[in-house]
């Protein structure tokens, strides 16, 4: 190796060409051979600078350090002596298998500048010229010793290029044989199951520590908790995944398939943290005992307790508080609804309430787009009115008194007969209003305690609010509006807040007291669907619960097993999210949502009528409803979901059920005095037949049935109309909708 610096030894002085193009002299420093390169310095400027050059750049401006010979010259063919011109010709064609003599400078393309020929030596003989079959084996040979040289003078920089290159290749023929061995292994039909093996690889490196029986049963004046359902015979036939981990007793962690720039997919792990998480295997028995059970004690001693079931269509709300599902057939004896009376039967027969001497009473109605029906009366639509001591009643509502949970188990399956479904593409049998079973202890007639639980109608149907059908908008809004009423109740329940928005929506009005004093209690069962094409759903459903509640979470409150990790899966980051206290905001951080009937809003509602009676029962709306207020403060306390045009709409749709409300009271009123006008002008008509009646008495008569008929149905027109234009306003506010603002996640 040494022969290949030639004349080059340490603190020799050579020309050197800088990449600018100058060319100045610079000190060999030190020769490296592992790679045929030497480093130079140089002073420039009073600064020290060095650099790496190769042998062939170095002796292309330094012919006089390049060594002897570069390649040797080829033993069996001898360059031929040439004494005549034309030899001369014959060695000049073949000049370029010649190595270069000491003297002779190489090109940078390593090809070797002829020489000059050798004098001719007469003392020998002419050796005969090589035969056809050996010539070319001479430029061959040359050939190959020059890619030699070249490549023993390749830099560090195309070495580590190769290298890595070999890795890749490597890397990607291990990469393919393990997708064949996988494609072996696994149904290739199954439409994902790349992120199938993903979320295998995640859920192999977690240590699961599901919810017992033996845990123990926490207090809390709010409860909030997930449950899972298995994948149904719809998502098993068209094999969908199971994205849903739950991987303790608290956690809820969400697989949701996200795809990069190239393609790649790769998972976004979401974790959630609750009180409380119920994976599949989980039944209703074990459900009650950690959320609807320990606030049957709370209506013993005069308390209010709520227990929720909020979800998708087809989560398992109504399997969780009604019973198992048969087809369309139910078994109510092992829902919540019964376990609940169950043990309300129970503890009445405990000495220190059994000296009470309490009654137990039943209700079960819907609220069904912003109305009230009792479940238990056939349907009949009830009122939602306050007293003068601004408590709510429930006009006309029956209450049944039951005397064992068979009694119950009755009412239930009565009550479900009858409420409002339809069929939807998450379920055949999908709940499309709220149903609130009620149980209420009395003594001697007054209320002691009262046990409301809600099956609500599913969360995707709220989303809704741009349908062509009205019955179809009204239904989505009334969802909407009364679950964001919902969660902030519960909030401000949780916070004792001096003021709690419930007249934002029937239900929350009608479940008034339930928010309202020290001694209540909330549970709320979020239930989830496991698929993957629910995803989106989920997550909304798995935020809703986590805004009514804010947890904290940390990373170690991810079960990982000690063997896995440290070896976490890289394409499995974890999102926790932290939202923004509305709640605790001060009043100047909350945006001002103002609203004028009189004037085109950006997005909002135009002014489609002149002035007339409706703008008058506006502007009396929109000045002293107390709902009006309510609805505005909900809204500011949602500025991230609720938008300025989804909040027009919400106050169009409250004000025409308002409307509705009072159109239909006047017009059965109306209805009771026709009866009245036709009694009275009956009995003038059969004083006519007297002979000698009075005809000013009659005309006189006659003229005041009239005008009160005038007055009072002139009176119910004005209201028609303005009924009328109100429709219209709905539906020109439902076309300027935009329901969600971008949400940051």
């Amino acid at each position: 190796m040494a022969s290949a610096f030639g004349k080059l030894v340490v603190g020799t002085y050579v020309e050197i060409k800088r990449s600018d193009g100058r060319i100045h002299q610079a000190m060999v420093t030190s020769l490296n051979e592992d790679n045929e390169s030497v480093t130079v310095e140089w002073i420039e400027n009073g600064d020290t600078k060095g650099k790496e050059i190769d042998l062939e750049s170095i002796f292309a401006l330094n012919p006089d350090v390049a060594p002897d010979e570069e390649i040797a010259p080829s033993p069996e063919t001898p360059p031929p002596p040439t004494p005549t011109c034309v030899k001369v010709n014959k060695i000049a064609k073949n000049r370029r298998t010649i190595a270069p003599t000491k003297n002779d400078t190489p090109s940078r393309d390593n090809r070797v500048i002829p020489t000059r020929a050798r004098p001719p030596q007469p003392q020998q003989p002419e050796p005969a010229p090589p035969p056809p079959s050996q010539q070319p084996a001479q430029p061959t040979q040359a050939q190959t010793q020059q890619q030699l040289q070249n490549a023993r003078r390749k830099s560090n920089c195309v070495k580590e290029v190769e290298k890595l290159q070999e890795k890749r290749e490597r890397r990607r023929l291990q990469q393919q044989e393990l997708r064949e061995k996988r494609a072996q292994e696994v149904d290739t039909t199954i439409p994902n199951y790349e992120i199938m093996y993903m979320i295998r690889d995640f859920r192999a490196s977690l240590d699961y520590r599901p919810l017992t029986t033996a845990d123990l049963i926490e207090e809390h004046r709010i409860c909030v908790c997930v449950r899972k359902r298995p994948l149904n015979k719809k998502e098993l036939a068209m094999k969908d995944l199971d994205v849903i981990t739950i991987p303790s007793k608290d956690v809820v962690m969400v697989h949701e398939p996200k795809q990069k720039v190239d393609l790649t997919r790769y998972l976004e792990n979401q974790t959630f943290r609750f009180d409380y998480a119920f994976d599949d295997s989980t039944t209703n028995e074990m459900v009650y005992r950690f959320t609807a059970r320990p606030l049957v004690e709370t209506i013993f001693e005069r308390g209010m307790a709520t227990c929720f079931a909020y979800g998708q269509t087809g989560s398992g709300k109504t399997h969780t508080m009604g019973g198992d599902f048969s087809g369309k057939n139910q078994d109510c004896s092992k829902g919540i609804y019964a376990l609940a009376a169950r043990d309300v039967f129970l503890m009445l027969k405990k000495p220190n309430y059994k000296k009470l001497d309490l009654q137990v009473y039943a209700t079960f109605f819907e609220i069904y787009s912003g109305k009230v029906f009792d479940l238990l009366n056939r349907k009949a639509k009830l009122r939602v009115l306050e007293d003068g001591k601004q408590q709510v009643q429930v006009v006309g509502l029956q209450e049944k008194e039951v005397k064992c949970t068979e009694d119950v188990l009755k009412l239930i399956e009565v009550g479900n007969s009858c409420r409002t479904s339809g069929q939807t593409s998450a379920n055949a049998h999908s709940s499309r209003s709220h149903a609130v079973f009620q149980i209420i202890l009395r003594r001697k007639g007054k209320m002691h305690g009262k046990f409301s639980l809600i099956d609500l109608a599913g969360n995707e149907r709220g989303a809704d609010t741009s349908s062509a059908d009205r019955q179809t908008r009204l239904e989505g809004a009334e969802i909407n509006k009364s679950l964001l009423a919902l969660k902030e109740c519960i909030r401000a329940l949780g916070r004792n807040k001096p003021h709690t928005p419930f007249r934002a929506s029937k239900l929350t009005q009608v479940l008034r007291d339930s928010f309202i004093g020290e001694n209540s209690r909330t549970c709320m069962i979020a239930t989830i669907s496991p698929g993957m094409t629910s995803c989106e759903n989920t997550l909304n459903t798995l935020r809703y619960a986590n805004r009514v509640k804010e947890f904290g979470i940390s990373p170690s409150d991810i079960p990982f097993s000690q063997g896995g990790q440290g070896s976490r899966p890289d394409h499995s980051p974890t999102n926790t999210f932290d939202y923004d206290d509305f709640a605790a905001t001060s009043p100047s951080r909350v945006k001002e949502l103002t609203v004028d009937p009189n004037q085109v809003m950006e997005g909002g509602r135009p002014n489609i009528h002149t002035v007339n009676q409706l703008d008058l029962l506006d502007e009396e709306w929109l000045s002293i409803s107390p709902q009006r207020d309510d609805l505005k403060l909900l809204c500011e306390q949602n500025e991230e979901e609720v938008s300025p045009q989804l909040f027009t709409f919400h106050e169009a749709v409250s004000q025409l059920v308002e409307m509705e409300e009072q159109v239909l009271e006047d017009h059965r009123a109306v209805f009771q005095e026709s009866i009245r006008w036709l009694e009275d002008e009956k009995v003038l008509l059969e004083m006519t037949e007297e002979v000698d009646y009075d005809v000013e008495s009659y005309a006189t008569q006659l003229e005041q049935i009239l005008d009160q008929k005038i007055e009072i149905l002139t009176e119910l027109r004005d209201k028609v109309k303005s009924f009328r234009s109100a429709l219209q306003e709905e539906e020109q506010a439902s076309k300027q909708i935009n329901p969600k603002r971008p949400r940051a996640l």
